[in-house]
């Protein structure tokens, strides 16, 4: 009894520390995603003049948008695995170029861990 007493007690003080640590991590893989998406956007305009419109969204990266506006110089796919990754809670990420913060440039970001706009959305134009 002393044991399972014992056990317990170290169970308690253990687990919150891994529950929180997870989500941290997830939190630091989706900033990581966002800097590497940016980096990757940074490209495609370098090559192409401009970034992908809101309309053509992430999917320019991974294939030539027949949409307008027609890129002049794709030389995609730009990302190597050829798919749109999903932020670590399993939801896209959201893109819109012009952004509504980055007016001259795009805005890319994660509605976080509960999937809506709220104060722990992950985003390019705030990343620590």
């Amino acid at each position: 009894l002393l044991v399972l007493t014992i056990i317990v007690i170290l169970a308690a003080l253990v687990v919150p520390n891994l529950v929180g640590r997870g989500q941290k991590t997830r939190i630091q893989a989706a900033q990581a995603d966002i800097a590497s998406l940016t980096a990757i956007l940074d490209l495609y305009e370098l090559e192409n003049g401009r970034y992908p419109a809101t309309e053509q969204g992430l999917d320019a990266l991974i294939k030539e948008p027949v949409i307008s506006p027609i890129p002049a110089n794709w030389d995609g796919p730009y990302l190597k695995k050829k798919k749109v990754p999903v932020d670590p809670w399993g939801h896209e990420y959201v893109y819109q170029s012009p952004g509504a913060h980055n007016t001259e440039e795009f805005d890319l970001f994660s509605y976080g861990p509960d999937g809506a706009e709220s104060a722990d959305d992950i985003v390019n134009w705030v990343l620590e």
